[in-house]
């Protein structure tokens, strides 16, 4: 009888421990899948209220800058890094409001951002 219980106690914990291991490897593909799309740039923010823009120190591409920019008028003139996904910007043919210049830079919808330094270091 007690042989019984030890061996019903093994498989027991080894199926407990398989299950583990294989819902550990489910929350890592989530976790990726929504990570993807997700991307960090550094660099000079600059604007105003309502139309910031950051160029990426290392490309020296320019992205306009949507979502939660309310905290970002501190930093105008600084270096942030700003983690965000890459949102659609107009569609090409639309009418309505007046385009500008900076309807042709790629969108960063932010998702969060983080200080760096109190000054803008030039693209390299």
């Amino acid at each position: 009888m007690k042989k019984m219980i030890l061996l019903s106690s093994i498989l027991l914990l080894s199926a407990v421990f398989a299950l583990a291991q294989y819902g550990s490897q489910d929350n890592s593909s989530q976790s990726s899948a929504s990570n993807a799309g997700m991307m960090t740039v550094q660099g000079c923010l600059s604007g105003s209220d309502g139309n910031f823009s950051l160029m990426d120190s290392k490309s020296g591409t320019t992205y306009q800058l949507t979502g939660d920019t309310a905290r970002l008028q501190m930093h105008v003139g600084h270096t942030i890094q700003v983690t965000g996904t890459n949102a659609a910007g107009p569609a090409n043919g639309q009418t309505g409001a007046m385009s500008s210049p900076s309807d042709s830079h790629p969108t960063l919808m932010v998702s969060s951002f983080k200080h760096v330094s109190a000054t803008c270091a030039p693209a390299q």
